[in-house]
């Protein structure tokens, strides 16, 4: 038996020595990529993570014995060119459909997120051309009656993701995951059109608060596909300027903001600020996976999405001119703009400490109906 043993010794070296070959190749190759350019080197690891995070039972997870480490779930979502599917999906759904086809791709669609298309103002299917023209239906004059009796109302349809003050210059997102007022805001770099002076990044929040005894309210509200995609103005305000943050468009469904810190910082965005009777008030229109396009009625100049805009930056303009120095007025429930889909609004306001929102994180609420009052 001894000499059995003996005799299958160099077999079982020449088999280890061979089932240890690969381990080494695979380290002299990862040792290669080390000494890639980022760019190069993200390239090359992408397909491998991604078939580390779908293939099941954790088939590649003995790689990172030899070194090898995926790419975060949260990084690898954010390489995916957003933007440019959303252009893609952008001009399909500006395809006319046939006439036959309507009914059955719009019922899928009523079908498929809950469409009330009772509320709509034109119920017959087949007079939307294209998916365009339906996710961009108005809805009949007495769908959506505006409650006079409170300052705030809703300005969109949507589900309450977050309301309350805003603290140390953070603002929660949903619960239990912020991102920053500034970051989200932009500096105040347009203090020609403000009554007061800037401040350091530290005092970001006390330079929006313009009246003493006031505080800095927000409240976020998450459009689902299925929702009216037009947003009103959701109070008696001017809107003196408009801020344009080209960026990624990720979804900012309420799962997804969870998961990603800052999301609302990441994506594009279109920043309304102004004032109202209580000193600052703003409304940002928050872009979203197939929601590159966010139109605003009275901004001709504004485009989104566009491949000349590069991410990271952002565009201002402002609407008062020596012609118009008070900038837009916009009355409580005037139309204001539209998503293609879904999306986010936010409002950031000034309001005084009494300031009270009638609102339930989580509840479903309706344009018109009330956000809070003093």
């Amino acid at each position: 038996m001894c000499q059995s043993e003996a005799r299958r010794g160099p077999e079982l070296r020449a088999a280890a020595k061979w089932l240890h070959f690969p381990q080494l190749a695979l380290r002299r190759r990862l040792g290669q990529l080390s000494c890639m350019s980022r760019p190069a080197l993200k390239l090359r690891s992408w397909p491998l993570t991604v078939l580390y995070y779908l293939l099941p039972f954790g088939a590649l997870r003995p790689l990172s014995r030899v070194g090898w480490r995926p790419v975060s779930r949260v990084a690898l979502y954010k390489s995916v060119p957003t933007r440019l599917l959303s252009r893609a999906w952008g001009r399909l759904n500006q395809v006319e459909l046939p006439h036959w086809l309507r009914r059955p791709v719009y019922s899928l669609y009523i079908w498929t997120f809950g469409v009330n298309m009772k509320e709509a103002a034109v119920e017959d299917l087949h007079h939307y051309r294209n998916l365009s023209e339906f996710f961009r239906r108005k809805l009949k004059p007495q769908a959506r009656p505006v409650c006079g009796l409170h300052s705030v109302i809703s300005p969109s349809d949507g589900k309450i993701l977050n309301f309350g003050q805003v603290k140390n210059c953070e603002v929660e997102q949903v619960k239990g995951v912020t991102y920053s007022l500034e970051s989200f805001l932009g500096p105040r770099t347009y203090t020609e059109d403000l009554p007061f002076p800037p401040a350091s990044s530290c005092d970001f929040r006390n330079q929006l608060v313009t009246q003493e005894g006031n505080e800095l309210y927000h409240c976020v509200i998450y459009l689902a596909p299925g929702d009216y995609h037009c947003f009103h103005s959701p109070t008696d305000w001017t809107v003196s300027h408009r801020r344009h943050f080209p960026g990624s468009l990720m979804s900012v469904n309420p799962g997804m903001a969870r998961w990603i810190k800052e999301l609302f910082c990441h994506n594009e965005r279109v920043v309304l600020s102004g004032d109202w009777k209580h000193g600052f008030f703003s409304l940002t229109a928050v872009g979203a996976t197939n929601v590159g396009s966010i139109r605003i009625y009275f901004d001709r100049d504004l485009h989104t999405n566009s491949p000349r805009y590069s991410k990271g930056s952002y565009n201002d303009f402002s609407f008062v001119t020596h012609a118009n120095k008070d900038g837009v007025p916009m009355r409580k429930g005037e139309h204001l703009g539209e998503f293609n889909l879904g999306s986010t609004i936010v409002l950031i306001f000034e309001a005084p400490k009494d300031f009270n929102f009638r609102l339930k994180a989580g509840q479903k609420i309706r344009f018109g109906e009330a956000l809070g009052s003093l």
